[in-house]
């Protein structure tokens, strides 16, 4: 693909090479339901499947290829008669094409990557589980791709974050931001231990729901649950969540479980917010993903989401969200995250909330997630690692008798609702037990000014004092 004029830096590279693979790891399920089911009916013309086209490695090449592509497949697959419940295939097909592109310019080159592709034999296993390993590598390399690295949350931080949220099997899991799929990947693997029989196997594929603006991390994403099991992905969409006003949602649409790590920082489109009640609206995408998620959330439901710091201590409209969802939530846990876990994309330090719908919030434990020893940062090369984990998962204990095994300690300290709200709604609340730490509260860091300039100009008056005071001996 380097050698190929059309295309330029590796989210581009990323993006060629992904669509490539979804049609062939597509066509290598469908050749195992035609096997097991012997009605199936492929949802793509006979013509358009990989393996009439691309899986001959002497087949067609050249400008003969490039007109296929540009002039058949593409416009064929971005225009099939789809509908998400009588043709949920078709619609899949659909979804991943409705927006991507071929940047290659030439045939021959465009054969080579094709014939590399079909090397991979998705239909054993070993290989298929091989290929996952590399699908994660290709995701995190996408820290180097510009804009399309926003997507990737380090697996990590994923995992941890399913691991205590707990989806149990039955439950709808929804991540309204879903970028590559990470999270859902993870629930997908932590549901799947659950499964004893078909009836439940059937029952995880129809649980796990995403929806995703944009078309790269989208591709990625189908492509993604796909390797991991899920037959028809249809559940997840390529549309941006917060387009759909809150008073659409009917109570059949909530969900069991929210697990996400929203875009932050970003500013929705004019007319956005306009789905929103009028007490919170704002064009902050991070803020309106909150709103969004406490929506949503059945009785009961229950969510973990990355916050950066600023939501946490923010006012204004952030105050009046923070309210609303103390009041409607048990915002039991918020463990806060060092610099570096996200890095490249930002150096802003990140939040992990955890809360439960249906009771008010009457205190919030905090956890401050420490660097392994060593370290003074996180890299590339040397990212966050899930076995540093392991002091939060031991702590947790349960929800159900209110997390009473919880102690406090040098990382660990609860703060009253009533000091919450003291503090104006606060929740970038200092560890005690590390009183020297920088804190980011900017009404404290404006106290701390006002301060620093009354001493300072203390300090000038008594400066004044005393050489006014040194001229009038002089003169006398």
């Amino acid at each position: 693909m380097r050698q190929d004029a059309g295309i330029n830096g590796d989210a581009q590279r990323i993006e060629q090479m992904v669509w490539l693979l979804f049609l062939k790891v597509f066509d290598a399920l469908e050749e195992e339901l035609e096997l097991t089911r012997g009605d199936y009916k492929s949802p793509i013309p006979e013509h358009l499947r990989w393996r009439h086209w691309a899986s001959d490695s002497e087949g067609i090449t050249g400008d003969a290829l490039l007109d296929f592509v540009n002039n058949t497949l593409f416009p064929k697959l971005k225009s099939l008669p789809a509908d998400p419940v009588r043709n949920p295939r078709g619609w899949v097909v659909r979804g991943v094409f409705e927006d991507a592109n071929n940047f290659m310019k030439s045939g021959q080159l465009l054969r080579q990557v094709i014939n590399k592709l079909g090397a991979i034999d998705f239909n054993r296993q070993a290989e298929r589980h091989q290929f996952n390993d590399l699908y994660e590598k290709i995701l995190r390399d996408l820290q180097g791709a510009g804009n399309a690295g926003e997507f990737y949350t380090p697996r990590a931080v994923t995992q941890f974050m399913v691991d205590m949220v707990n989806p149990q099997l039955g439950e709808k899991v929804l991540d309204p931001a879903t970028g590559t799929g990470g999270f859902l990947v993870c629930a997908i693997e932590h549901l799947r231990k659950q499964v004893k029989n078909t009836e439940q196997e059937a029952l995880l594929q129809s649980s796990i729901l995403g929806v995703e603006k944009k078309q790269l991390p989208h591709l990625l994403c189908v492509t993604n649950l796909l390797l991991h099991g899920i037959e028809v992905p249809s559940n997840v969409r390529h549309d941006n969540t917060l387009a759909r006003p809150l008073r659409d949602y009917t109570p059949a649409e909530r969900v069991d479980v929210v697990l996400t790590n929203p875009p932050f920082g970003g500013i929705e489109e004019p007319g956005i917010e306009a789905g929103f009640p009028a007490d919170v609206r704002t064009k902050e995408t991070a803020d309106l993903f909150l709103v969004l998620i406490k929506h949503i959330l059945k009785a009961n439901g229950r969510a973990a989401l990355v916050l950066p710091d600023g939501t946490l201590f923010g006012e204004g409209v952030k105050t009046r969200i923070k309210e609303q969802l103390l009041a409607e939530c048990n915002l039991h846990t918020i463990v806060r995250l060092p610099n570096g876990v996200f890095a490249p994309y930002t150096g802003i330090k990140k939040n992990l909330l955890f809360f439960t719908k249906g009771r008010p919030t009457e205190a919030i434990w905090y956890y401050e997630h420490p660097y392994p020893a060593g370290a003074k940062s996180y890299n590339k090369t040397k990212p966050i690692r899930i076995e540093e984990f392991d002091a939060e998962k031991a702590w947790w204990g349960s929800e159900a008798d209110g997390f009473a095994a919880r102690v406090e300690s040098e990382r660990a300290w609860k703060v009253d609702i009533a000091a919450i709200k003291a503090a104006g709604y606060n929740l970038d609340q200092t560890n005690p037990h590390t009183p020297d730490a920088v804190s980011h509260d900017p009404d404290e860091l404006l106290r701390d000014y006002a301060r620093l300039q009354a001493e300072s100009q203390t300090l000038r008056n008594q400066l004044k004092a005393i050489l006014a005071e040194s001229l009038s001996g002089a003169r006398a």
